[in-house]
């Protein structure tokens, strides 16, 4: 990337392929940049031996493929409030082809090492489980869709849970103004009455 691609807009969002990559990559920024922020809030002055500890990294490794998940789920309920009032009568169609595309994202990752085939097939279908349960509520705000997750977040922390301090509400907050500013940048990149045209068209 050049000097000057930082200056640049970023492209709309407007067809399916550039959604699924809008919610991949604010998935993993989500969860993988809460994950390293707390990581070296405990660690204060030995964070840097402790970054680069074997043990710790491999800690990191799974913490961020567990978490990967909520990340997704959390992305995609964002992304279905917004595009819900564009789809009219046809929301649960929409909402099934946003669940295909958040799947299709998950699916683009092989298994996780430290995870393994059944946890990682398990953490699918939660991902779908949760996802579907969208359609039995209105529309939240963006700060807060986290509720429902922070506390299995805060879990995956690759910090022994005897070193961890009372950070819950620090942690939740982090997520949620992570999501508001997702949900303000969603809005402004994204044509919703034309991707509203590509869900209603149904899963590929």
């Amino acid at each position: 990337m050049g000097f000057f691609d930082v200056f640049r807009r970023k492209p709309p969002i407007c067809d399916r392929d550039g959604l699924a990559q809008f919610i991949d990559e604010h998935a993993a920024f989500l969860v993988q940049k809460g994950i390293y922020e707390y990581s070296r809030a405990r660690a204060a002055h030995y964070a840097k031996v402790l970054m680069s500890e074997q043990g710790f990294l491999d800690a990191v490794e799974r913490s961020r493929w567990e978490a990967y998940p909520l990340g997704l789920a959390m992305v995609g309920e964002l992304t279905e409030g917004i595009l819900r009032p564009h789809l009219g009568e046809d929301r649960r169609a929409g909402l099934d082809a946003l669940i295909a595309i958040v799947l299709d994202v998950f699916d683009r990752y092989p298994v996780p090492a430290p995870i393994g085939e059944t946890a990682w097939r398990e953490a699918r279908a939660e991902l779908s489980r949760r996802l579907d349960l969208v359609s039995l509520h209105p529309p939240k705000l963006a700060k807060d869709i986290a509720a429902p997750y922070a506390e299995s977040y805060f879990s995956l922390m690759p910090i022994h849970e005897k070193l961890r301090a009372t950070e819950f509400p620090t942690l939740h907050n982090y997520l949620k103004a992570t999501l508001c500013n997702m949900h303000d940048e969603l809005s402004k990149r994204i044509d919703a009455p034309a991707v509203a045209d590509v869900l209603r068209a149904g899963p590929l």
